[in-house]
Order: structure tokens, then sequence, then C-alpha cells
């Protein structure tokens, strides 16, 4: 059933070419490129991966990429005057702090030290307030990768009930905003939902993002829904190996399912293409230049 299938790394490849458009345009008027400034402390593994991806892909639109390693033992003190640093610095125009952080520094103290406006990873609780309340500001990058999917598939969302699995401040409640931003009408649902089977069965939409390999199943679901899920889980596989899964039992959700993504190749990409798009987003505000983009 290869025709519902959302395949999210094709359209992250269609974004990221408009995003590339959108730079030199951006270049020819500003006279510079995007910069995008990414913060690594310490040496996760995977953060480490994902700052090496964030690298290549800012390199390849265009943009400018200021990478700034501190040891695990930095102090809090010494990030937030790094941050603070970069807020002032007009060839910076996102800043994103890789997490999570060592276990001694406030992640919270450090992303509000971040300028709102130089805040596209959209976790600020400006950003967070913007969301809420309609205003127009950066909104966390998967989400917003997930409704553009969405919308890329089904067109209008107006009217369709939408139940969002997961209530995390990065993925679960801005989820649940854009969404009703869409005027769906949004059930977020998290571990302590009563009948969870039940609540997902009614759900046009059904957004799964919390964090247990494949516990959403086929027969949990309307038949034709639009699953989107955000789950990275890595599971025992033969041999020793391993593998990646998301949320939702892919095999026999897609057998009821209308649209579904795989894990991996759907949501992931699109994360890295709508960091690039907001940082693009953040640059024609900061040097005051319109932004026409409307496809971004």
């Amino acid at each position: 059933m290869t025709e519902n299938i959302i395949d999210g790394k094709a359209f992250a490849a269609g974004l990221r070419a408009r995003i590339a458009d959108g730079v030199a345009a951006f270049v020819a008027k500003a006279g510079r490129a995007p910069g995008l400034a990414v913060v690594l402390v310490g040496e996760n593994p995977a953060s480490q991966v994902y700052v090496r991806a964030k690298h290549k892909a800012t390199i390849e639109a265009g943009m400018e990429s200021f990478e700034h390693r501190l040891s695990a033992d930095t102090t809090q003190a010494a990030l937030l005057a790094l941050v603070a640093q970069l807020n002032a610095d007009p060839a910076v125009d996102g800043i994103l702090v890789q997490l999570p952080l060592p276990r001694h520094i406030d992640e919270n103290a450090v992303i509000a030290a971040i300028d709102p406006d130089k805040d596209v990873d959209g976790f600020h609780p400006v950003n967070a307030g913007r969301l809420a309340t309609g205003i127009e500001g950066f909104v966390p990058c998967t989400p917003l990768g997930c409704l553009m999917l969405l919308k890329d598939r089904l067109g209008d969302l107006s009217g369709l009930n939408a139940v969002v699995i997961g209530r995390s401040n990065i993925v679960g409640k801005p989820m649940a905003q854009l969404l009703l931003a869409e005027s769906c009408t949004v059930t977020v649902a998290h571990s302590r939902t009563r009948d969870l089977p039940a609540v997902v069965r009614a759900a046009d939409i059904v957004v799964a993002a919390v964090g247990r390999p494949e516990m959403i199943r086929g027969d949990w679901l309307k038949p034709g829904a639009a699953v989107i899920d955000v789950g990275i889980n890595r599971i025992p596989a033969d041999g020793g190996k391993s593998r990646l899964v998301g949320d939702v039992d892919f095999v026999s959700a897609a057998a009821v399912a209308g649209a579904i993504t795989p894990v991996p190749g759907g949501v992931g990409p699109m994360t890295i293409a709508v960091l690039l798009r907001n940082t693009l987003v953040a640059a024609h505000r900061n040097a005051d230049v319109p932004f026409e983009a409307v496809s971004l």
C-alpha cells in the first residue's frame, strides 16, 4: 500500500531546494547570507550526529554556519555569556542550543536567555505564548514539519478530529496549538488517558509523539485516518543489531490508515528542513527585508 505512505524525505528535499532559492534571493537583497549558530555542550553521541547534520544542511542551503562546541564541564554562566554574545551578533540570525544539556545546567534558563527573535527552535516562552495566542513567532521545527506534511496530503484540515498523543513542550503541546489554528477539533492524549484506543479511534488525524515503540496499533485507528509518527525508538533486531521504529506499529497501521509516515523517512527529515526555513525567516526579519516565500 505504498500509495498511502507520506514520503517526508522527498517533501523535505523539495522544501530545502525552495529554501536555497530563498537564501540566494535574500543574499541579493541584504548583501549577506543568513547565519545559524549552533551550540553543543559536551559529547552526547546523538547530539553530535544532529549537529553535524545541521551544519551540512546549513552550508548546502547557502547559509553561514557558526558552530560552538563547549566541554561538558562548561559552567552555566559561561554558556549564558556565549548566548548573550550571539544575541548581539548581527551576523547571527538564528541560535540553537542543542539539547539535552549537562545536568548541572538549567535548560530553561538557557532557552529563556535566547533572543526570541533568534529562537529558531521555537522553545522560548515568548514564542510559546505567541503560538498559543495566534501571534506570529517561531514554532518548534518538528510539529511545524508535521503540519506541512498533513496539509500537503489532506489540504484543508478545518473541522477534522485530531488526536495528539504526547504532551511535551517540544512536540505535543505546539502540535495541538497548530492544529487548533487550522480549525481542527483537538484532543491531547497521554499516559493517563482512559481508554486510549477508543480516543484514537475517533480521530481523522493521529499524531503520535509518546516515545513508546510501536504502541499505537492498527486496530486503534479509524479506517482512512492520517497518521503522523514522530517517534524514533531503537529496538533489538536479529543478529545482535538494532533497528529504528516509531511509536506506531507500522505494518498493522498502514493496512488501515489513509496516509501514514514511515520511520525512518517520515517526520525526521522535516525537522532540519524546517530549522533552515525558520532561520531564513529570522534573517528577513533581522535585516528588515520583506519575506515573500509563502510556500515555505
